[in-house]
């Protein structure tokens, strides 16, 4: 993806260094003009030039006084899913998104990023990948290359995909390596914190450490999958639903083969032909509403099913999501291999 920066102009710069960058954005061709410190002034496109230069400026007049001062945006951390929703239905391709004094903090492109998802995701990848061994004596199982990238840079890449830039990483085993890899991800236009787990916290458990928080709903997701879920359609589905937390499932088919009686007891009740049952695996990607880390304990090896049991004790609705779309958990060899055959028929971009 491009860097938001290469949208940025300062304010008294001139006409022609504008179209120099502009030139150089091709079909992404609009430029924000911001001041020192990037809070935004306006937006200078093409068209705006042309009409400056009918209007007798120059090219080397600034540009302050050819731009649009009141550009369409969004508001970091006061914006909805519907918003986004709607730029993309008026065809606007590009908006900046500034905090809450004005910062140009990043640059929505819809030609290069399916969605802008108002989401913290938080991936866990602190696990030993015992099962994979020898391939994890010395490398995290995340950093594990399937095709020509590490298996975690595909999640990011997707999560990226649909606008999610605030991550957190859970790290242990081999962590060091991670952060290296990874570092605060300002190369990939996105902002990178890690969680150390001193020990085992199980596949939630060290939710708990993260004090900081963007937003108020929250993706978590393992870091050993390679998925092409829709994560706008999962969190469309997660908001209609009203829950405190959905779960993106596996459906798995069982057919049976023969008539299967019902019973009650010994005694005969009915009979199914050939019946085709139904079940749902945890696909190890959800969403919560930031409140259900409440019921995460401090410093405690605590799995995202030992939080779905508790809520579901405390009669909170969890939901499920099935999936419709390619999954794959890479946790033993024969995983690992059929990776490496899939990555050449996916595109995870898309």
């Amino acid at each position: 993806m491009r860097n938001y920066r290469e949208h940025l102009i300062v304010t008294g710069s001139t006409i022609r260094e504008a179209l120099y960058m502009l030139n150089r954005l091709a079909s992404d061709a609009i430029l924000f003009v911001v001041d020192r410190d990037r809070k935004l002034i306006g937006s200078l496109t093409d068209g705006d030039i042309r009409r400056g230069l009918l209007n007798n400026f120059e090219t080397d007049d600034i540009v302050d006084d050819i731009i649009q001062p009141n550009p369409r945006l969004i508001r970091k951390l006061d914006y909805s899913i519907e918003e986004i929703v709607e730029y993309r239905a008026e065809n606007l391709k590009i908006i900046p998104v500034l905090d809450d004094k004005g910062k140009v903090l990043n640059v929505i492109n819809f030609r290069l990023q399916k969605s802008y998802l108002p989401l913290d995701a938080i991936i866990m990848a602190g696990g030993k990948g015992t099962r994979l061994k020898p391939l994890t004596d010395t490398v995290p199982k995340p950093l594990l290359k399937v095709g020509d990238k590490a298996i975690i840079d595909h999640n990011i890449d997707r999560l990226r995909l649909f606008g999610i830039d605030d991550f957190w990483i859970s790290v242990r085993y081999l962590g060091e390596q991670l952060e290296e890899h990874l570092g605060d991800g300002v190369s990939k236009g996105i902002n990178i914190n890690y969680v150390w787990e001193d020990e085992p916290l199980g596949t939630i458990g060290a939710v708990k450490k993260i004090r900081d928080l963007k937003h108020d709903l929250v993706l978590v997701t393992n870091s050993d999958i390679l998925t092409t879920l829709d994560y706008e359609e999962f969190f469309l589905d997660f908001i209609k639903s009203g829950a405190e937390m959905s779960v993106a499932t596996i459906p798995y088919e069982v057919n049976v083969p023969y008539a299967v009686m019902e019973t009650s007891g010994r005694e005969v009740t009915g009979f199914k032909e050939k019946p085709n049952y139904t079940y749902y695996s945890n696909a190890g990607i959800y969403l919560f509403k930031r409140s259900m880390f409440e019921q995460i304990p401090e410093a405690t090896f605590f799995n995202a099913t030992d939080l779905m049991t508790k809520a579901i004790e405390m009669g909170l609705r969890i939901n499920s999501y099935p999936m419709r779309n390619y999954w794959l958990d890479i946790g033993k060899h024969e995983d690992f291999k059929k990776a490496q055959e899939d990555i050449l028929h996916l595109n995870l971009n898309k």
